[in-house]
């Protein structure tokens, strides 16, 4: 494992996976437990990640997003998903899982469930859809964290057509819909990409420090 900054400054969204290199289970088991301890409002977590390992499946997503060989060549695809909806019902199973875990009486956390529905309930249907996508990302930013610190190498990608992957994977079934994807893997060893420089603007121009 290397240090934060290193791991950031190593990292880079990964085109040219090798394809003979996969995961370890440990490996794997880090990436999925990263999405599921990210954080999101409330502790609410509205989004769920499919992984796909079949190589036919990969493969007709990969004909559907403009030929990316990251669909095929990485090691494991996510698609980290957005719930279709959420209501009272979800809402209250999440207070039921939080007393269980807890120990702590149901009724005593009344306040904290008229909290959270009271903020879904002020949300129009495109408001809470934009919500919970962004929860989502919430997430894929921890992942890529999470790889880069463990010199696991990612892509981020949303150049996809959205409806047609919820086709494909029928996420219909889950209550849930695809937002963004995540090609996981290792690069290949004479990716040029990897040996290129950072671009970012500097400390002093990115953050705005408030006195």
């Amino acid at each position: 494992m290397i240090n934060t900054i290193d791991a950031l400054n190593w990292r880079y969204a990964t085109k040219q996976f090798d394809p003979t290199r996969t995961l370890t289970p440990e490996q794997e088991h880090v990436v999925l437990e990263t999405f599921r301890f990210s954080p999101s409002s409330y502790g609410l977590e509205p989004s769920k990640c499919v992984v796909i390992k079949n190589p036919e499946i990969r493969k007709r997503l990969r004909e559907e997003a403009g030929g990316q060989p990251q669909f095929t060549d990485s090691s494991l695809l996510m698609v980290l998903c957005s719930l279709r909806t959420m209501d009272e019902k979800y809402v209250q199973t999440y207070i039921e899982r939080i007393a269980q875990v807890r120990q702590i009486p149901l009724e005593s956390l009344d306040g904290f469930k008229k909290m959270m529905l009271g903020f879904i309930g002020r949300l129009s249907p495109e408001q809470l859809k934009q919500w919970m996508q962004h929860q989502t990302y919430l997430a894929l930013g921890m992942v890529l964290a999470t790889c880069a610190m463990n010199e696991i190498d990612a892509c981020p990608m949303e150049g996809f057509d959205s409806k047609k992957f919820n086709e494909v994977l029928e996420l219909h079934k889950y209550g849930v819909e695809s937002t963004v994807l995540c090609a996981i893997g290792f690069r290949m060893p004479d990716d040029p990409a990897s040996k290129s420089k950072k671009v970012r603007p500097s400390e002093e121009e990115l953050v705005i420090h408030v006195d």
